[in-house]
């Protein structure tokens, strides 16, 4: 926790590793987790459908996934401080409109459960 899905369209330039160095730190700060527990998998999305299908539109959703508990307040701050971090990483192709989309999904800690294990 907490879990990071970031689904783009395919002509997006988007400097993952950038991105998800920023990514992390700010989410650990907002929300008062360790950075060590963010997990972020990125999706590269191969064609999207925006409005009335005009091909000059692309979209990135990011979902985050975090354990319950947290004031609206704080899930309203992150959501804001998403949005904006998306805003200046994330590039469209020329000519294109790019619509970027930010959700705070709670997870319930009374069924969450994770593991870490290394090798060796």
């Amino acid at each position: 926790m907490p879990q990071i899905i970031v689904d783009h369209s395919d002509r997006l330039g988007l400097d993952r590793r950038a991105f998800a160095a920023e990514l992390h730190p700010l989410v650990a700060r907002t929300i008062g987790s360790p950075v060590a527990d963010c997990k972020t998998r990125f999706r590269r999305i191969e064609e999207t459908y925006v409005g009335d299908g005009d091909a000059a539109r692309d979209v990135v959703l990011l979902e985050i996934r975090i354990l319950d508990g947290r004031t609206v307040e704080q899930k309203t701050a992150l959501a804001e401080a998403l949005l904006e971090l998306l805003e200046r990483h994330a590039v469209p192709a020329e000519g294109v409109e790019l619509h970027l989309a930010v959700d705070v999904v709670e997870m319930d800690r009374r069924t969450y459960r994770k593991s870490v294990s290394a090798a060796g």
